[in-house]
């Protein structure tokens, strides 16, 4: 045992791997993965938490999903649209089961896309202009709409929080803001509720009885073949805690690893590391619309202006070889890369104007309530500097330290931030799920109906209706530079950047590990030697 492993962690490793090692049974093949996260919220609707999806992704599955070349492709269903683009009819494949042993049916799938259109930004435009939505036979069920809509597959089909997951019907009724008490899907895995320890430990099982798609597996779509018995997941806040196991072949598979601490594992035999997600990843700054002081745009702007990109990179990542400074809200490199009004963030000029900003608004000097995730390193680094980079101009900043999932948990509170609410804080999001307008869940300004923040922006939203109805490229790309420029005036959100995220795994056991915007399984061997 490496000495540098902690004693805490040390503790907590072996009490979820003797948990394990009870639970299966004999010759039984593992693979023991150590997240970005630990896992509390488990219902992939009420929040857009990665870990809540990556979860979700194991468990669930969906209709249609997504390939590596950003094309629908069928999952569940098989899918036909109409010649005037106004019926979508969705075919069950044979043999689809529950992880219960029921039938998974066209009712099932309705009663799922109902509680989707509730909370997700491109469901919720499906839902206006939804003429009906009901079962045509028994595998078989028609969207139909009140006028074209273009972007429906895609919607039902992105890879980003609130996915369009499918569950029972019993399952998907329970109200959309209101947390599921079960999880059961249909998915390549089984979550295994006995042995789940909010925060500790997650553990999934192969589904024996899964559907396995005759296409190929590329991204989320085809073939999610389980080779492996079971699939655990515990939780190692520390880094260096979770690179030792590794090393020492305690875990398997780590998904992020800090690229400051990289060297450590560059010369060990049996240890590869990647980024896997060669798309990156973006990191932003999200402000509550509802209290003061970011009700103001005029101290949202000085708020954004305050920081800038290359002081919040180097202190996520370090090496340059692994972030960009980067002006495009949808990412660059993508179709959509524009940078209007983003000079401040790239350029790092923005403080005099900031404090001028500041000064001339209403701002009172009232604690802004920063909250300050400390167990995703990730997200350690970017309130940090922002608080600082805040005082700087003039703002008073209350940054309150927790962990990551009950901040997940906090943020979807609207009270006041004296009465336990907030005023701004930090996430992250794999550039395919910021990349297309309508997939972008921060640009959503329907007030309590958008994403945590609670814009209301009419403007916006008749951009996306706009965008989602454009039957040319060239018109959605006149239309996502507009939103570009809208985002930098209005402050929807504070784009600060662009990063890489190494994984590290042991190459010596695992096989079959691939390349995507967040941590798949299915697919992968593990060789016990």
């Amino acid at each position: 045992m490496n000495a540098n492993l902690n004693t805490l962690g040390r503790g907590s490793l072996y009490a979820g791997l003797m948990a394990g090692a009870l639970a299966m049974p004999a010759g039984a093949q593992t693979i023991t993965a150590v997240m970005h996260s630990g896992l509390r919220v488990l219902d992939p609707v009420i929040t857009t938490a990665h870990i809540t999806r990556d979860n979700a992704s194991m468990i669930f599955d969906t209709l249609v999903s997504l390939n590596s070349d950003f094309e629908v492709v069928p999952q569940m269903a098989e899918y036909e649209v109409s010649e005037d683009g106004l019926t979508y009819t969705f075919t069950l494949r044979d043999g689809l089961t529950w992880h219960d042993g029921g039938e998974v049916t066209p009712a099932d799938c309705i009663a799922s896309m109902k509680r989707w259109m509730e909370r997700d930004g491109g469901g919720q435009m499906i839902a206006d202009k939804m003429e009906s939505l009901e079962a045509t036979g028994d595998n078989s069920f028609e969207l139909v709409l009140t006028e074209p809509f273009p972007y429906t597959l895609t919607a039902m089909a992105k890879v980003s929080g609130l996915a369009l997951f499918m569950m029972p019907e019993r399952i998907a009724s329970t109200p959309s803001d209101q947390a599921i008490e079960e999880l059961i899907g249909s998915g390549p895995f089984k979550f295994v509720q006995e042995e789940f320890q909010p925060g500790v430990r997650v553990v999934f099982e192969k589904f024996e009885d899964y559907v396995v798609t005759p296409e190929p597996a590329d991204w989320f779509s085809g073939a999610k073949e389980v080779l492996v018995d079971r699939v655990e997941w515990v939780t190692m806040p520390d880094a260096q805690t979770a690179i030792n196991a590794l090393v020492n072949g305690e875990i398997d598979y780590m998904e992020s690893v800090p690229v400051d601490l990289l060297p450590l594992l560059e010369t060990v035999e049996g240890v590869e590391t990647q980024v896997l997600n060669d798309l990156g990843s973006v990191t932003i700054g999200r402000m509550n619309f509802l209290h003061p002081p970011f009700d103001d745009p005029q101290i949202r702007r000085a708020a954004m202006m305050a920081l800038n990109q290359e002081d919040v990179l180097t202190a996520l990542i370090g090496n340059p070889e692994y972030y960009q400074v980067c002006g495009a809200i949808f990412g660059c490199g993508t179709p959509y890369e524009f940078t209007d009004g983003s000079e401040t963030l790239t350029t790092g000029d923005g403080v005099e104007q900031a404090t001028q900003l500041l000064e001339e608004s209403d701002y009172d000097g009232t604690p802004i309530v920063l909250m300050q995730p400390t167990d995703v390193v990730t997200l350690t680094a970017q309130p940090i500097v922002a608080a600082q980079a805040l005082r700087n101009v003039g703002f008073n900043v209350d940054m309150q330290p927790m962990d990551w999932q009950t901040l997940v948990t906090r943020r979807a509170s609207q009270a006041a931030p004296s009465d336990g609410g907030w005023n701004i804080f930090f996430t992250n999001w794999v550039v395919p799920e910021v990349s297309n307008p309508l997939a972008n869940v921060m640009l959503n300004g329907r007030g309590d109906e958008a994403w945590f923040g609670w814009p209301t922006d009419e403007e916006m939203n008749q951009m996306l209706a706009d965008f989602g109805a454009a039957e040319d490229e060239e018109t959605r790309k006149s239309l996502a530079e507009q939103m570009q420029a809208h985002v930098m005036e209005n402050v929807n959100y504070v784009h600060l950047g662009q990063y890489f995220s190494p994984a590290a795994w042991r190459s010596d056991v695992l096989s079959g590990v691939e390349t995507a915007p967040f941590p798949v399984f299915w697919g992968v061997s593990k060789d016990e030697g």
